[in-house]
C-alpha cells in the first residue's frame, strides 16, 4: 500500500525524448492555428496590422517576465546585428502574412519549407560554411519541387507563391543571424530583443493600413500574439530535452495540420502538384535539416572530448 500511495503522490514524468516530440507537435500545431487565423483575418485586417499585433501582445507578455528575472540579463554589445534581425524578420513577416491571405493554406506552409533550402547559399555568404556536393544537389532537387508548386505560366501562378517563397528567403537570413548571435547571447534575450525591435516597426505601416477590428477580430489578433509565444517556447523546451536529429521530421507536422484546417475551415484541399512538389521540398528539407543536426551534434561531442 505504501509503494501504491508513493507511486501515486509522485507525478508521473514522460521520457524526455517523448515530452520533445510531444512539444514539438504541439508547436507545430500552434503554428499551423496561428497561420490559418492570419488567413481568416486577411478578408478584413491587413497583413501590416496583424503583424504589429503579434509583435506588440508578444512584448507585452514578456514584459512582466523580464521584470522577474531582471532586465540585467539583456545587456549586450550586438545591438546592430539584433537590428539586423528585426528588420529582416519584419520584412519576412509581411511578405509571410501577406501570402496566407493570397493562397491556399496548405500551399503557403508547403513553400515555407524551403527555408532549409535557402540556409545553404544563405550560410555560405554570411556564416562562410562549406558546403558538399550532396547537399548543393539536394537544395537543386527542392527547389525544382518549388517550381513544380507554383507552375510558373500556368494560370494558378500567383503573387502569394512569391511572397511565401522570399518570405522563407528572408527567415533563413534571419536564422543565419540568430546562429551568430546564439554565440554570445541567450534565448531569452535573443526573443526579447525580436519583439523589443519588431513592435515599433510594425507601427507605421499598420497605422497607414489600420482597419478598426472588432471584438472578434481583436480578440484573434491577441490570440496570435500568444499562440506564436506558446509555439516558440514548446519548440525551444522540445530542443533542450531532445536532439535537434530527432525532432526536425516532426516540424513537417504542420503540413497535416494546415490540410485538416484548411479543409474544414476554408473548403480547401492541395491538387495533384502540390502533393508532388512538396513531397519533393520536405524531402529535400528534412535531409538538409537532419544533416545538419546530425553534423551540429558531431561537433558538440568532438568540443567534449577535447
Amino acid at each position: 500500500m505504501t509503494m501504491l500511495r508513493d507511486a501515486l503522490a509522485r507525478p508521473r514524468r514522460l521520457p524526455a525524448g517523448v515530452e520533445g516530440a510531444l512539444l514539438m507537435v504541439g508547436s507545430c500545431a500552434c503554428f499551423a492555428a496561428m497561420s490559418a487565423l492570419i488567413r481568416y483575418l486577411s478578408t478584413t485586417i491587413s497583413p501590416f496590422e496583424v503583424a504589429f499585433f503579434r509583435n506588440a501582445v508578444g512584448l507585452v507578455v514578456l514584459l512582466p517576465w523580464m521584470m522577474h528575472i531582471g532586465f540585467g540579463t539583456l545587456r549586450t554589445n550586438r545591438l546592430k546585428l539584433y537590428l539586423s534581425r528585426g528588420s529582416i524578420g519584419m520584412v519576412a513577416m509581411w511578405a509571410w502574412y501577406s501570402a496566407l491571405g493570397m493562397m491556399p493554406l496548405a500551399e503557403a506552409i508547403t513553400l515555407n519549407f524551403t527555408v532549409a533550402l535557402w540556409m545553404i547559399p544563405i550560410a555560405i555568404v554570411l556564416l562562410r560554411e562549406r558546403v558538399d556536393l550532396i547537399r548543393w544537389l539536394v537544395t537543386g532537387v527542392g527547389f525544382a519541387g518549388v517550381l513544380i508548386v507554383l507552375q510558373p505560366g500556368a494560370e494558378t501562378f500567383s503573387l502569394g507563391g512569391l511572397l511565401a517563397i522570399g518570405s522563407a528567403s528572408l527567415f533563413a537570413l534571419s536564422m543565419c543571424i540568430i546562429k551568430l548571435l546564439s554565440k554570445t547571447e541567450s534565448p531569452t534575450q535573443i526573443v526579447f530583443y525580436m519583439n523589443l525591435i519588431m513592435t515599433p516597426l510594425s507601427i507605421g505601416p499598420a497605422v497607414a493600413f489600420w482597419s478598426t477590428p472588432s471584438a472578434l477580430e481583436l480578440g484573434l489578433l491577441c490570440a496570435i500574439g500568444i499562440i506564436a509565444l506558446i509555439g516558440h517556447f514548446s519548440m525551444a523546451r522540445a530542443l533542450s530535452l531532445a536532439e535537434a536529429s530527432a525532432l526536425v521530421p516532426l516540424d513537417f507536422t504542420r503540413l497535416p495540420f494546415a490540410i485538416l484546417i484548411g479543409y474544414f475551415a476554408f473548403g480547401e484541399f492541395p491538387g495533384v502538384w502540390t502533393w508532388v512538389g512538396g513531397a519533393i521540398i520536405i524531402a529535400s528539407a528534412a535531409y538538409l535539416s537532419l544533416k545538419g543536426a546530425r553534423e551540429c551534434r558531431a561537433l558538440v561531442r568532438t568540443d567534449e572530448e577535447a
